[in-house]
């Protein structure tokens, strides 16, 4: 039996995920806006992977026989005062993340459900992915400051990133 406190834990999570993925895409709208298409790509993927874990949720809680039920997603920011900015309210929301996979986690460990406890340890190792290549790239981007050139050339290399296998 799927307990009813998990179902309704992983049913916040999906909408948590898909949260995450409609802020991403509107990240990668203010970089677009600003001319920088290789941040805007990066978020882009990112966003795409965020939907890859409401999925994974999503597939989850209907193997076990359970009932997902889809839950309104806020509208995200639009703006942000700078890529660092924008940077570190995705480290921001990473960190929470990974707080309430932690909470879901815990919430399994007490109802003795071993499923959702070996389904989370995928997350948990994501989430630590998650939080060190937001981490390193709010680093970088305080190492380059008001610098144009490094700017440019970050936005050259995030656009360098590709799609990930989930």
């Amino acid at each position: 039996m799927f307990p009813e406190a998990l179902q309704e834990a992983l049913n916040e999570q999906i909408q948590r995920e898909f949260y995450a993925a409609y802020l991403y895409l509107s990240m990668a709208a203010y970089f677009e806006a600003i001319n920088l298409p290789g941040f805007a790509s990066w978020m882009r993927h990112q966003s795409e992977e965020e939907v890859g874990h409401a999925m994974r949720l999503f597939n989850f809680v209907n193997d076990r026989g359970g009932r997902v039920i889809l839950q309104a997603i806020e509208q995200p920011p639009a703006e942000f005062e700078s890529p660092l900015a924008a940077f570190e309210a995705a480290l921001a929301h990473e960190q929470r993340v990974t707080r309430h996979i932690n909470d879901i986690y815990e919430l399994a460990v007490r109802e003795n459900d071993y499923p959702t406890q070996v389904e989370l340890h995928w997350f948990i190792t994501e989430q630590v992915e998650e939080e060190h290549m937001a981490s390193q790239i709010v680093e970088q981007l305080r190492m380059v400051g008001d610098q144009p050139v490094g700017l440019l050339m970050m936005d050259k290399m995030l656009g360098e990133r590709e799609g990930e296998e989930e």
